[in-house]
């Protein structure tokens, strides 16, 4: 209970210091563009982000390389599909796989949804080919914001049919035979509006969710999600938050919002403290 307390108190500004709410992008990463869902290479210090059109489309994947303690200026990662829409970049804790979601082609007919798909890293620290992910992971619909919890679940956001409203948070695991077992997350999560990415603690006891724009907690509890709570005005405005990376101790999140200043667009912010978050460009 301490621990829940203390994270509430954090992320609802009520500590002694008050809301604690700034704004971290800077040269290279701040530009005109709207950038967005940060990720950071857990190998290499590297930053990995979405930057998409000021009025948050056309996004692309960037990559930009730390070096020398600061972050180099931003170029596509190497497995980027030219043309392509693609966003949600998701590192696994070892570093060696990274998820993200691509309207690329992935079979002879041109491919316009956003699917998820997943690349892994040699040794030698070259990329594979990107591995789309099969149904029913991927679906007709559109999927988001792919992130592998700490009990081997894999959420992400779908629009496919069947859900509570546009578009739900799902999970899926292997089913042990060769395919894939997915469920929705179910009403204390999803609504009739539009609830697609989700972020988690290191130990998967703690989400950070986006529902039509806004940012709201939930809570493992008996291996059911609490019923989410929405954050505060410190978070939450007349913006649309999104792209939320929660720290691995759930003291502290980036996410992103409409900065409201026309020379700058979408803006990354980082909410709260905590130990060793974000972080550091220190290769």
């Amino acid at each position: 209970m301490a621990r829940l307390a203390l994270l509430l108190a954090v992320m609802l500004g009520a500590c002694a210091n008050g809301p604690l709410v700034a704004r971290w992008s800077a040269p290279p990463i701040s530009s005109p563009a709207y950038e967005s869902h940060p990720m950071f290479d857990p190998q290499t210090g590297d930053l990995y982000f979405v930057r998409g059109a000021p009025d948050f489309s056309a996004w692309r994947l960037m990559l930009s390389a730390c070096h020398g303690h600061r972050f180099a200026a931003p170029q596509p990662p190497p497995f980027a599909a030219e043309g392509a829409t693609e966003a949600d970049p998701f590192f696994t804790t070892d570093g060696r796989t990274l998820y993200f979601i691509s309207s690329r082609p992935y079979s002879r007919a041109p491919q316009n949804n956003l699917d998820i798909w997943r690349v892994t890293r040699g040794s030698n620290g070259v990329w594979s080919a990107p591995e789309h992910l099969p149904a029913p992971i991927n679906s007709e619909g559109q999927e988001w914001y792919p992130r592998l919890a700490a009990d081997g679940w894999l959420y992400f956001g779908s629009s496919r049919p069947g859900g509570h409203g546009r578009t739900d948070i799902y999970r899926g695991k292997p089913d042990g035979v060769g395919g894939w077992r997915v469920e929705n997350l179910g009403d204390a999560i999803n609504t009739a509006g539009d609830e697609y990415e989700a972020d988690f603690s290191a130990d998967g006891r703690d989400m950070l969710l986006m529902g039509d724009g806004d940012l709201y907690t939930s809570h493992l509890r008996g291996g059911h999600w609490s019923a989410r709570e929405k954050l505060g005005a410190e978070v939450n405005t007349q913006a649309m938050e999104v792209g939320g990376l929660l720290s691995s101790d759930a003291r502290a999140f980036f996410f992103s919002r409409d900065s409201g200043d026309p020379a700058l667009s979408g803006e990354i912010y980082l909410h709260g403290r905590a130990y060793n978050f974000p972080p550091r460009c220190n290769r």
